[in-house]
């Protein structure tokens, strides 16, 4: 019963064997070869348009590349108070982007608000030699608890930067888990609502460690292969991460296996609801699940074999959490089984 973190999960059979038979032979390296450019062409079929795209191996390398390209001297990015790029990334996001800074925005449901962000941005106006100026915004699709900002909510956000001429950014690591979830095209989540950048992440749903950067307007893509190179994420051989792409893309794999670990966690959600030892301490429609339990039952899923995390409770989010109850997170994933999800729910009784 493996719900810590969809990190946990392998790779997907598929996936692996589309590894195993590019693993011999020859090919351009550097991301030149036939393959690199026939999954680049990809994203751009997915997309609806001409995107230019940048493979990396991970989520904080996308994050970081991705805020690096768009920032200034002085710059500022506005993220949510708990999102990953300020609170799990070890600072990589200033450290490549020559020390621009976050600036925290608070939300409940793990949002960005769109009078919130446009009251943070009102304090660094451009001309703010001594305060920073504002450069640009990233928001998390599906967020770090687990919600999901609806396409009208995105429209707002993206109203403000336009209106302030920032640029967006969205951290897709669990990506495909909050499109299926929405029941909307990838252009309907991203660049028709007005976002500029995203990271796109598969390694949560799949793959073993296959990220990318999407510009969806090329132009502003140029000085990425530089900032890619020097930040030690040009891959020789990145064919191999292409070719995870492949195996992801084909027959539309990303999205079922968005739909089995979201459906997973619909069936956490319901469980947990109808068990007298436990609540759900927020809604949530992604691949995560939180939970507010009595500490017995924590305790005899955890000697059962269970394997979750004890969450910290948010500040946008008035929970009560007794003092003999514990908060936890519960992540499924493309591997989580009926059987996983069942175990667990027969240990709250």
């Amino acid at each position: 019963m493996f719900f810590a973190s969809d990190n946990w999960a392998g790779a997907h059979s598929k996936i692996a064997e589309r590894l195993l038979k590019e693993s011999g032979g020859f090919a351009a390296a550097y991301g030149t070869s036939d393959l690199d450019q026939k999954v680049e062409a990809r994203f751009s079929e997915i997309f609806g348009r001409d995107v230019s795209v940048f493979f990396v191996a991970t989520g904080t390398a996308a994050n970081s590349l991705a805020l690096a390209s768009v920032q200034r001297p002085g710059g500022i990015t506005f993220c949510h108070s708990e999102a990953h790029v300020i609170e799990d990334e070890c600072g990589a996001p200033e450290f490549f982007s020559g020390s621009a800074r976050l600036a925290p925005v608070e939300g409940a449901g793990g949002k960005i608000g769109a009078e919130a962000l446009a009251a943070k941005v009102a304090r660094f106006p451009q001309d703010a030699v001594h305060h920073g100026r504002a450069t640009a915004v990233t928001i998390t699709q599906a967020t770090e608890i687990g919600t999901i900002y609806s396409l009208g909510e995105i429209d707002a956000l993206a109203a403000v930067c336009k209106e302030n001429a920032l640029a967006l950014h969205m951290d897709g690591a669990r990506f495909a888990n909050a499109l299926v979830a929405l029941d909307v095209t990838p252009a309907e989540m991203t660049w028709k609502r007005g976002v500029d950048i995203l990271s796109f992440g598969g390694t949560k749903n799949g793959c073993w460690c296959a990220e990318a950067i999407v510009f969806f307007d090329p132009d502003k893509a140029k000085e990425m292969h530089f900032t890619r190179k020097r930040a030690a994420q040009l891959f020789s051989k990145s064919r191999f991460i292409a070719a995870q792409f492949d195996g992801y893309f084909e027959n539309d794999l990303w999205l079922d296996l968005a739909r089995h670990s979201n459906r997973m966690a619909d069936r956490l959600r319901a469980g947990i609801e109808s068990a007298a030892s436990a609540k759900l301490a927020w809604p949530t429609a992604s691949n995560e699940a939180f939970a507010v339990i009595e500490k017995p039952a924590i305790e005899k899923a955890r000697d059962k074999g269970a394997k979750f995390y004890d969450w910290p409770i948010p500040e946008n989010n008035a929970i009560l959490v007794g003092e003999n109850e514990g908060l936890i997170r519960l992540v499924t994933s493309f591997a989580t089984t009926d059987a996983d999800v069942e175990g667990f729910l027969a240990c709250l009784g």
